[in-house]
């Protein structure tokens, strides 16, 4: 049976005020994400639909708060919820929030590769 830890995470992701790692577990994507600033995401969703991340996630947060801003509202989740965010949000991201989340691999893939896509041009032109 598939498992990972915060530790094991394969995958590493990281940049001012955003550290996720992330590892793929038979279809889904867990996901280990701490915030040390506030933020909100906007621009590297640019290209999806609705320049909004189109995959579903499925978490619980650890420490702090995590929101996420849809067309019509925003919704914000604090320490010991557990959440489903649908497709179309953009996360805020606030200092000392730690969440793991989890969401389906295909999806995460696409998303992440715009997101990839749309950081490098950031700090290409940086």
């Amino acid at each position: 049976m598939p498992k990972t830890s915060k530790s094991s995470a394969s995958q590493v992701y990281s940049m001012e005020g955003f550290e996720g790692r992330y590892e793929e577990l038979g279809g889904y994507t867990a996901g280990f994400e701490a915030y040390s600033a506030d933020g909100e995401m906007t621009s590297v969703f640019a290209g999806l639909p609705d320049d909004r991340c189109q995959c579903p996630h499925m978490g619980y947060v650890l420490k702090g708060k995590v929101g996420y801003r849809f067309a019509d509202r925003e919704e914000t989740f604090a320490e010991g919820e557990a959440y489903y965010v649908a497709p179309g949000h953009i996360p805020i991201f606030y200092a000392g929030g730690e969440v793991i989340e989890f969401s389906p691999t295909e999806d995460f893939a696409k998303t992440a590769a715009v997101v990839d896509k749309n950081l490098e041009k950031m700090t290409r032109t940086a």
